[in-house]
């Protein structure tokens, strides 16, 4: 069964269409980036994959149910979703925060246990923060906050991650690591993940299908390694790129002004 179904999925916001008859399915242990120009519907796309948004058609379904057989704590304990921006709108430290995704997997009343602590910690060392745990969350950098919201995903051990721009403030070695990191989660884990990303190259090199979301509903799908090329890259973005081939990897760069 599909970890990620959708059949027949129209999109739109503001009466502009995102995407119109999406069909879509994922396995457990498969990647999809998901490209697009700013402001196409990537982030509207993916709130209604993760069923915070209704479609306008079509269906969505997790593990062959729909959002609303799941309900909100089913919903939960399967999806779990990185949304762009962090609020911090109380004072909490980075442990505290990091135990939220813990949440779903307590009852009403409980309270997080020396187990979830655990997981907690363990989550914050493998986005590079262990000793992070006591601070502030209002005293991280833009990058060390989401590595935060990385770790709090990772605690949730969703079997779909929806990841919307997750390299967002990071540095070069923290978005290789945090892409390694997810990759990882879909190898031993059997997790799939959706990502939004905005590195054609590092989308290349970490998914196995990508979608490319034209506008006006029309998109493409499917594997990487066929779906990416200079020619519907150039057309995706609305710029020329070329392609450098070297050691039997590809690389995608931009034309430069004459």
């Amino acid at each position: 069964m599909s970890t990620l179904a959708c059949r027949a999925l129209d999109v739109t916001i503001a009466g502009k269409q995102i995407v119109r008859g999406l069909n879509l399915m994922l396995e457990p242990g498969q990647r999809l980036a998901i490209l697009g120009r700013n402001g196409v519907g990537k982030t509207t796309l993916l709130h209604t994959l993760a069923g915070l948004l209704p479609p306008d058609a079509g269906a969505v379904e997790l593990d062959g149910l729909s959002y609303a057989a799941l309900g909100p704590r089913g919903a939960a304990l399967l999806r779990g979703l990185l949304p762009q921006h962090q609020g911090d709108a109380f004072t909490a430290s980075v442990l505290e925060t990091v135990l939220v995704g813990r949440h779903p997997h307590l009852a009403r009343w409980d309270w997080e246990s020396a187990a979830d602590e655990r997981l907690a910690h363990e989550a914050l060392a493998a986005v590079g923060l262990a000793g992070l745990a006591a601070r502030s969350i209002h005293t991280l950098s833009g990058g060390e906050r989401q590595r935060v919201a990385l770790a709090t995903l990772l605690v949730q051990r969703p079997r779909l991650y929806l990841l919307d721009e997750p390299l967002a403030h990071l540095d070069l070695k923290h978005q290789i690591a945090a892409l390694e990191l997810f990759s990882r989660q879909a190898g031993a884990a059997q997790a799939t993940l959706v990502m939004v990303l905005h590195d054609v190259n590092l989308a290349a090199r970490y998914s196995d299908q990508v979608l490319l979301l034209h506008g006006e509903g029309e998109h493409e799908l499917g594997a990487s390694a066929a779906v990416l090329d200079a020619d519907r890259l150039s057309r995706l973005y609305g710029y020329p790129l070329r392609v450098i081939e070297q050691d039997g990897q590809r690389w995608f760069v931009p034309e430069l002004p004459a």
